[in-house]
């Protein structure tokens, strides 16, 4: 009989759009392995629990979101990534609005703080292999889904909603051919408010017309 000692363990990438660029929320390990070192929120799952169940116990522990968006990004299986033995890690990516996340310490963390993805520092383990291919994810996800209502507040304007695709995309986008797409794809409706507490002309606010993760060809 084969026996098997083997780790599971969730990672979160939570990425979040502040100060006009895509961030995501590192630690500061306080413990060994890589005690000191940056690396993504997680953690090992418990027996009475699934792979989701844990990833989303966790980005309630980190964050206390309870209803982010949460997508499977890939699972990470090479041999020697964690020197504490052989472990497997299921990759979760989560998108928020910065203004609904509270940030919460926990036990293995000295610091917990967002980072602009493209001023990263080192990060422990394998967690640079698995931003990066996160990144890519959300990029290829922004172009063919609605996937940008997830890191936007409930109503937003027509130029908060570029911004999040131009900063995710990391390039510029026309503004009149964006919007005429948006408005083609019927992805989005007037609120029929507008933006207060401003210093210049306030803009109409919208809310998207499809809660659920829908395909669609935004660019």
């Amino acid at each position: 009989m084969i026996k098997q000692h083997i780790l599971v363990t969730v990672d979160n990438i939570i990425f979040t759009i502040s100060h006009d660029s895509l961030q995501i929320l590192l630690i500061k390990r306080s413990i060994e392995p890589f005690k000191g070192e940056r690396a993504l929120p997680g953690g090992f799952v418990m027996e009475n629990e699934t792979l989701q169940q844990a990833a989303y116990r966790k980005l309630a522990d980190e964050t206390s979101v309870k209803n982010a968006y949460l997508e499977q990004l890939y699972t990470f299986s090479e041999v020697k990534r964690d020197p504490r033995g052989r472990a497997i890690s299921c990759a979760y990516i989560a998108l928020m609005s910065r203004e609904n996340v509270m940030i919460k310490p926990w036990d293995d963390a000295e610091e917990v703080k967002f980072f602009d993805v493209k001023k990263l520092p080192k990060l422990a383990f394998d967690h640079k292999k698995i931003v990066e291919y996160a990144i890519q994810r959300l990029k290829w996800k922004m172009e063919y889904t609605n996937v940008a209502q997830y890191i936007l507040p409930k109503k937003f304007t027509l130029r908060q909603l570029q911004d999040v695709y131009e900063t995710t995309l990391d390039q510029e986008i026309d503004v009149r051919n964006f919007r005429k797409k948006i408005d083609k794809l019927g992805l989005v409706k007037a609120t029929w408010e507008k933006e207060i507490g401003v210093q210049y002309r306030p803009a109409k606010l919208y809310t998207f017309v499809d809660k659920g993760l829908k395909i669609v060809e935004i660019l």
